[in-house]
């Protein structure tokens, strides 16, 4: 088994700076050149070129998923971005696709997913880099969050869970 501080090329190490009590927790090569970092706060990719070329919170991370056929770890975010597909040039000699599911894991702390007019919402609350806790409200098919009716199942979803977290309604 590979350390976690082999896994990172010192290249890596150095062009995804660590903040505070941040530190890398995984990488691996990619098949193009760069390499996939993950840290206690996010998700960074470096490119061939040593700079960064993505980096974020393990927060942002609607789902996950590790196809070990082909070696490619797929990324979903939360929000509108294309999802993000790494393929792993060496996955046998990497623990990142199990970092990256308990970091996800990690980040969430409740989370139901609510039937609506037009398809699914999951409304989570989720943990940020440093620690705070959030909620956050992700789509699914054709959902308005405009429509009343649906603006008003997010909204009790969300004071609910908000509510079993200590957080202000």
């Amino acid at each position: 088994m590979f350390s976690r501080r082999r896994q990172l090329t010192p290249a890596a190490r150095r062009a995804v700076p660590v903040r505070g009590s941040e530190r890398p927790l995984a990488g691996a090569e990619l098949a193009d050149g760069g390499t996939a970092v993950a840290t206690t706060a996010g998700l960074a990719v470096v490119g061939d070129d040593a700079r960064v070329t993505l980096r974020r919170p393990w927060c942002d991370v609607d789902r996950a998923a590790f196809d070990p056929e082909r070696s490619v770890l797929t990324v979903e975010w939360v929000d509108a971005v294309p999802d993000l597909r790494l393929r792993l040039l060496e996955p046998r000699g990497t623990n990142l696709p199990a970092v990256l599911h308990e970091r996800v894991l990690w980040s969430v702390v409740l989370a139901e997913t609510v039937d609506v007019p037009g398809g699914s919402v999951r409304i989570a609350v989720r943990r940020a880099p440093d620690g705070s806790l959030f909620s956050q409200a992700v789509t699914g098919g054709a959902v308005d969050l405009a429509d009343p009716a649906v603006a008003g199942v997010v909204n009790a979803t969300e004071s609910r869970l908000r509510s079993a977290c200590g957080l202000p309604r």
